[in-house]
């Protein structure tokens, strides 16, 4: 048990080191996406993996700070039985 620890933690830090870091590009036999409608250059693989404000839209709700007295809510009913 003690010695399948150790060996896991080294079979992972080896798969973690096998990561290639180089600039994508499409498999051979394929080209990138057609430009978007209205723009003349296509897209970079970059700006393809780069998600649009809609689908990681940014945080506008502030936070509290401090703890506050919660209003009455009518649809918090007890459990029924």
């Amino acid at each position: 048990m003690t010695r399948s620890i150790p060996l896991a933690l080294a079979v992972f830090l080896a798969l973690g080191a096998c990561g290639q870091k180089r600039d994508l590009r499409p498999a051979e036999g394929q080209d990138l996406p057609t430009a978007p409608y209205g723009q003349a250059d296509p897209l970079t693989p970059r700006q393809l993996l780069e998600p649009d404000p809609q689908a990681a839209p940014v945080r506008s709700v502030e936070l509290r700070s401090r703890s506050e007295e919660r209003e009455d809510d009518p649809f918090d009913l007890p459990p029924e039985g």
